[in-house]
């Protein structure tokens, strides 16, 4: 999900300043740890899939990571890396996760609440007393469940979001005052609307129960606790991306190339969508989630426990910062999803243990969007 940028510029400056502030996207699913990676056979449905999307819709590169029936995980690219030198896309190469960050904080604060240290219907001023005020909004009514789910009614701040240059720091209170300066959408409790600043005001509370700041907090008790090799919450003021990386683009107007957005500081993004990771490490990620291996199953039933979300697609329900979707052959999958600027991903986890998560190097039209989460459906049914 991404809100409409509030005004556009012609120069390719400008382009690169508006995308930046392109909000941190909504739903896409996870699975297992591979055992051993295998090459994709001949004629795959996957690799069919991420061949159309570059060629027929133009992106830049594609990149999947799938668990199949047979417990094998496989690696698929496709398109380049780097269209300006030619370089090919790295097999499950790190990208910007977007909103998958915000089942990372989810986690985290059920983790919080397990410990007795959060209570799930407890207000935000129980943790934050005075801080989530303006008109119509008092953080007395507003609760850490809603927060999480969604429900608070805050309006969502990326809409308001303006950004000099993709080296721009911003802090958490900074962006929650973009959000506080404008009325709720709705009154707390009464309806569904997908807003990045709810997950704000979530990071914000744990690091004042924790003492600490929410990236080190997401390591320890998430990354490190089942051992993600290739995920981390970026420093303040990195801009690069670790390890193996395709590229991310601003898709241009037809005939002019797209441009680089690889590089750039996520602070806009923070506790909604600043994680970078790979497929597999999605994968198992929410494979341990839904497996249990993050969560005591009473607050995995409360993270499971969800409200009809139909923006994110038909049958979608949205849980605490863990989505499901029902699948074309049946069942569903679970997980999020992320678009930020740049990339884009999609993928679940099933409850038998099939896994997908597919990348590409943009953020694409809602019609292109689509055709990602249909290769998802695709390859979670093969």
């Amino acid at each position: 999900m991404n809100p409409p940028p509030a005004r556009r510029r012609q120069s390719a400056c400008g382009l690169r300043r508006r995308a930046v502030a392109v909000a941190a996207g909504a739903l896409a699913l996870g699975a297992p740890a591979p055992p051993a990676l295998a090459a994709p056979p001949r004629a795959d449905t996957v690799q069919q899939r991420l061949d159309a999307l570059v060629a027929a819709d133009g992106l830049p590169g594609a990149l999947a990571t799938v668990r199949g029936r047979d417990g094998r995980s496989r690696n698929y690219t496709a398109g380049v890396g780097e269209p300006a030198t030619g370089a090919k896309v790295p097999a499950d190469g790190q990208v910007r996760i977007g909103s998958n960050t915000k089942a990372f904080v989810a986690v985290v604060v059920l983790q919080l609440v397990a410990e007795g240290r959060i209570g799930l219907d407890a207000p935000v001023d129980s943790y934050l007393p005075g801080l989530v005020h303006g008109e119509g909004i008092d953080g007395r009514l507003i609760t850490v469940r809603q927060l999480l789910q969604h429900t608070s009614g805050l309006a969502d701040y990326t809409t308001f979001l303006d950004v000099s240059g993709p080296e721009q720091y911003f802090e958490p209170r900074e962006l929650l005052d973009l959000a506080l300066a404008h009325p709720p959408d709705f009154a707390p409790g009464t309806g569904w609307k997908y807003s990045n600043t709810g997950y704000l005001v979530a990071g914000l509370i744990v690091q004042k129960v924790t003492g600490r700041p929410l990236g080190e907090q997401i390591t320890r008790r998430v990354i490190d606790r089942i051992g993600l090799r290739h995920t981390y919450f970026p420093a303040q003021g990195e801009l690069m991306i670790r390890e193996r990386h395709p590229h991310g683009y601003v898709l241009g107007e037809p005939g002019r190339p797209p441009l680089d957005i690889t590089e750039m500081d996520p602070s806009w993004a923070w506790a909604a969508g600043a994680v970078v990771s790979t497929g597999a490490d999605l994968n198992r990620f929410f494979a341990a989630l839904i497996g249990g291996e993050l969560l005591p199953p009473a607050q995995l039933a409360q993270m499971r426990t969800t409200v009809p979300a139909p923006y994110l697609g038909p049958g979608a329900r949205y849980g605490l910062g863990l989505a499901s979707r029902p699948l074309p052959c049946g069942g569903l999958f679970w997980g999020h999803g992320g678009s930020i600027p740049g990339y884009l991903t999609r993928g679940g986890v099933t409850e038998d243990g099939r896994a997908a998560n597919i990348a590409v190097t943009a953020a694409p039209s809602a019609e292109v969007r689509q055709r990602v989460a249909d290769a998802v459906d695709a390859a979670l049914c093969r």
